[in-house]
């Protein structure tokens, strides 16, 4: 498995407006636009910094994985993505060494990549993706 870089870190927000005040008005990053993916039931907003972004992320319904995050530790870091060169190699080499996945094949997230995530159980307590982009 090859991993080229941090792509992203995930936080959890109530709403990326608000959290706007923050990240662009305090910080100056600017907003790269933002994207509801509905199969996950979440808005993400990115803002760059350097090769990588922040995304936040806010839930689009109670019963969404982001809102039962924040409603369990509040809102803050959600995960870490690591862009790898092949997703599906990098899987199949997770499953080879015995890790338990969340996602055993990639799924399609924000700006079209492909992203699975890793068990929390065998990280350390941190939920990590796995991302391809093209």
């Amino acid at each position: 498995m090859k991993i080229l870089d941090i792509d992203h870190v995930g936080v959890a927000v109530g709403s990326i407006d608000q959290a706007r005040a923050f990240w662009t008005g305090v910080l100056g990053l600017p907003c790269g636009g933002s994207e509801t993916v509905a199969e996950q039931k979440v808005t993400t907003g990115f803002f760059p910094v350097g090769e990588s972004e922040m995304e936040l992320l806010e839930s689009t319904s109670p019963d969404g994985p982001v809102a039962k995050f924040i409603e369990k530790r509040g809102r803050g870091i959600h995960h870490i993505a690591f862009r790898v060169a092949d997703i599906e190699a990098a899987l199949k080499e997770l499953k080879e060494k015995g890790l338990r996945l969340i996602d055993h094949t990639p799924r399609i997230g924000a700006g079209g990549a492909k992203i699975a995530f890793l068990h929390p159980t065998e990280t350390s307590g941190v939920l990590v993706e796995l991302c391809e982009r093209r």
